[in-house]
């Protein structure tokens, strides 16, 4: 039996204009990204210096110290790229300090066997080689106007000034202050006393903030001394020195091996347009597997009806069945994940989609006491079983499940993507069913209730669905009703823009009370 009103709605207003708009997990780094382009900036110079903002007031989901990946349309070249920047394991990684406990399965995301201390999933021996620094660097490097040290200003500003902690921002520090307490720096920087997480008050309105000063410095040396100081500087010699000292493996040697790559997209053709995802070790492949099935299994209608929904959960349990036995990922579908999305048009056409992320949320739980940076935990992501497709190894590249996508059909372009780990995937393919399939405005898809299947044993689906529809998906496998809550999150979590006919548009998902939209002010 649920605690939660039945009456109760929740929407968020989509308005349209001819400037660029920034729509992100956080509505402080999304009126950074608006106002570079207010500033003549190009829609990649608003993702990156929304990539960094957001690292600082939304830090337990990205950050510097992480990975991910971007989807690129040029409209001038009308072409599409991918930004590979996920992690890497350490060079001098021994498998075999990841001794199994024989004690069941691993205690977060993904069902591993056990670890013993669960030393690929908290603590230092769990820390991948970062790769979001690289990543906006080669796409600023690629396609940026404006200086990278004006990207990374507001990012500095808002570190100085430090994260306010509201209601949200405390339920989520209380939901994982047990693990933040094992290391001193993340227990300093997001607890009290060590111990007890950051709060909001109450009633008062609240004016606690987190001391991000060493983060600050961290950014400005950054910001200063370009995107390699990263990996061959100071800051890379501070980090590997810090990540060593508590029991890692990352070294120099590693952040200065590590580069991003630009690719093409994986493109796939769907019903007259074409999607285009990012390719690499992503959910792009799988997104397009997806597609090529429904496009055969059903024919759309007005609306989206009990076949089109049953067999978008067919097509995504086909296409987990074939990810999970040949890609190696097996993430549990209903943990929490550190993941957050931003899209971003400008008033050119110009289009990103970009997730970024630390993996677990809050990562590894450890703060590198000199860079003031939450540091990753990567290093889960692999199975620490020898002999499967995604055993851990030294210097190999993490699978994500980050599915950034750009998509285009009679006219209308939209860039999307989501957190939510396993959930992604799903969420990326029915927000591109429903403005493809049943050409639905970009309001209308982020409203409408959706469905995961993301190869556990049972569908997830809104609760709000008509009934015919829950029994159709009862006939493809178990079904389990939820709700959009604002937390924990049953589906994923979505931002994305839109342009049609000259005009721009965002939205994020509903119930995320920090998401937003933000449009570039008229006139800019």
């Amino acid at each position: 039996m649920s605690n939660f009103s039945r009456t109760q709605t929740v929407a968020k207003h989509v308005a349209a204009t001819r400037n660029g708009v920034v729509a992100a997990q956080h509505r402080v780094a999304a009126e950074v990204g608006a106002a570079v382009l207010e500033a003549g900036g190009d829609a990649i110079d608003a993702a990156v210096a929304t990539s960094f903002a957001i690292g600082v007031v939304e830090p337990w989901m990205s950050g510097p110290a992480g990975g991910g990946a971007m989807v690129i349309w040029r409209e001038d070249e009308k072409k599409a790229q991918t930004v590979q920047f996920g992690m890497r394991s350490p060079a001098s990684l021994d498998p075999a300090d990841y001794p199994l406990s024989g004690n069941g399965k691993a205690s977060d995301l993904f069902p591993w066997p056990a670890v013993v201390d669960d030393r690929n999933v908290q603590g230092a021996t769990a820390i991948a080689v970062p790769g979001t620094v690289a990543g906006m660097e080669l796409a600023h490097g690629a396609y940026g106007r404006m200086a990278w040290r004006d990207l990374l200003a507001p990012a500095v500003d808002l570190a100085r000034k430090g994260m306010l902690v509201d209601w949200y921002a405390s339920l989520l520090i209380a939901s994982t202050a047990r693990e933040l307490a094992q290391d001193a720096d993340a227990a300093a920087l997001f607890l009290e006393d060590g111990q007890w997480p950051k709060i909001a008050g109450w009633t008062a309105l609240s004016t606690t903030r987190l001391d991000q000063s060493r983060m600050a410095d961290t950014l400005l040396r950054l910001a200063e001394a370009g995107a390699r100081d990263f990996y061959e500087g100071d800051i890379a010699a501070a980090l590997a020195a810090d990540v060593r000292d508590k029991g890692g493996s990352l070294s120099r040697d590693d952040l200065a091996a590590y580069r991003a790559r630009l690719t093409p997209t994986v493109d796939a053709a769907y019903r007259g347009g074409t999607v285009r995802a990012a390719a690499g070790l992503t959910a792009g492949t799988n997104l397009a597997e997806c597609l090529a099935m429904m496009e055969r299994s059903f024919e759309p209608g007005a609306r989206p009806d009990a076949k089109s929904f049953a067999e978008t959960a067919r097509a995504l349990g086909a296409t987990y069945e074939r990810r999970l036995r040949e890609m190696g990922d097996g993430e549990a579908p209903h943990a929490p994940s550190c993941t957050t999305h931003f899209s971003v048009v400008d008033r050119h056409g110009n289009m990103c989609a970009v997730t970024q992320t630390l993996l677990s949320i809050f990562g590894s739980r450890v703060v590198s006491p000199s860079t003031g940076l939450l540091m990753n935990n990567g290093i889960m992501w692999f199975d620490p079983e020898p002999g499967r497709p995604n055993s851990l190894a030294p210097n190999k590249a993490c699978l994500m499940n980050v599915c950034p996508a750009i998509g285009e059909k009679d006219g209308r372009r939209f860039a999307i993507g989501a957190s939510g780990g396993r959930k992604i995937l799903p969420a990326v393919l029915n927000l591109s069913s429903f403005m493809m399939d049943f050409g639905m405005s970009l309001e209308e898809a982020f409203h409408h209730p959706r469905i995961d299947n993301s190869g556990g044993e049972v569908i997830v689906a809104d609760e709000t669905l008509p009934g015919e529809i829950l029994a159709a998906l009862e006939g493809v496998q178990q079904v389990v009703p939820a709700r959009r809550n604002v937390f924990p999150y049953a589906f994923a979590c979505p931002a994305g823009v839109m342009r049609e006919n000259g005009m721009n548009m965002g939205c994020t998902e509903i119930m995320s009370p920090w998401g937003d939209a933000v449009h570039e002010k008229e006139g800019a």
